[in-house]
């Protein structure tokens, strides 16, 4: 079962989370069918997200949402989680295949590309606004970009090795570990880190030979690390899609397109990009959403304006596309 830790050196000096993420991932690739380079990018994506959660979060209701966009042919990622080891995500092109690199691997860099940004979302429920800060990407490879975020917008010198290995076309091992500089950490604790990082090697080797447990007391050598964590935190790939959020999305098609939906298809499919997940909307439901009598649409194209059960599109006073003034029940 997919999992996190979270562990201290015995001098405080360097904090560490880590995942075995194997099983969320493979769920993740099986649910968007992707080819195992774009399953690579999503599963490297999710994982950091995971580890997130624990570096930047403190509420239970809190959310933090990943984004990764470099250009490059994948089209960019966007996963989502929180402290509850829930976590969700996508990437826009599950289909992309790029040639392996020189040296055999998954060219991972390339597909997302190199020229873009990494943003960090985090969601304060149930008070605040969301806060987004963003960083240009260093490598397009993920992990680093992880670093490279946390380093310039956090100030929080870290290192972050993701990794996942597929053998026969599905993901065999999955993970993450982020290794944090504390404040004031001695230099010396800081050298140690970076030199056992450098000779550490790929993470999805280390837990195929050792697990994930070694790897990391490899990765912490000579700093007698204490796990914090009595029992690990279980992690899945879980999305908050459901039956009334695929109807509620048809409230933003006028009911003329609607019926045209029925009339043509005898009902509707409704795909949640997130997770992938399918669902079919009867007529009878479809129907009973004009018969809700909540809907605020413009006289002239029938845009939605504001639905009384939520869904607010357009505020009073605003100007509609056709150009006409929003005007809104009081």
């Amino acid at each position: 079962m997919a999992h996190l830790l979270r562990g201290l050196t015995a001098d405080g000096a360097i904090r560490v989370v880590a995942a075995d993420t194997t099983d969320l991932v493979a769920d993740a690739v099986r649910r968007h069918a992707t080819t195992p380079t774009a399953g690579a990018a999503l599963g490297r994506t999710l994982t950091a997200t995971n580890l997130l959660s624990h570096v930047l979060l403190k509420h239970p209701d809190d959310r933090v949402t990943l984004r990764i966009d470099g250009g490059g042919p994948l089209g960019g990622i966007i996963a989502e989680g929180g402290l509850d080891g829930d976590v969700r995500g996508y990437v826009a092109r599950p289909d992309t295949a790029p040639p392996l690199r020189d040296d055999g691997k998954l060219d991972v860099g390339g597909a997302v590309g190199r020229e873009g940004s990494i943003e960090v979302i985090r969601s304060h429920a149930p008070y605040g606004d969301p806060f987004s800060s963003s960083v240009e990407l260093m490598s397009g490879e993920i992990g680093e970009d992880v670093a490279g975020f946390l380093a310039r917008s956090e100030q929080i010198p870290s290192a972050v090795l993701l990794g996942v290995y597929f053998e026969g076309g599905v993901v065999h091992t999955a993970g993450g570990v982020i290794l944090q500089a504390m404040p004031e950490a001695p230099d010396a604790a800081l050298d140690l880190l970076e030199a056992n990082v450098r000779a550490f090697g790929s993470l999805t080797d280390g837990m195929r030979r050792d697990g994930l447990v070694a790897s990391v007391h490899e990765l912490t050598w000579g700093m007698e690390l204490a796990w914090m964590t009595d029992d690990a935190l279980p992690l899945r790939f879980a999305c908050r899609c459901s039956d009334e959020k695929a109807l509620e999305a048809l409230a933003y098609f006028t009911p003329e397109e609607r019926e045209r939906m029925i009339e043509e298809d005898g009902g509707a499919e409704a795909v949640c990009h997130w997770c992938g997940e399918r669902r079919w909307i009867e007529p009878d439901a479809i129907r009973a959403l004009a018969d809700r009598g909540d809907e605020v649409r413009c006289p002239d194209c029938g845009a939605l304006w504001y639905r009384r059960s939520g869904t607010v599109t357009m505020r009073e006073g605003e100007i509609c596309a056709c150009g006409r003034p929003v005007e809104l029940p009081s």
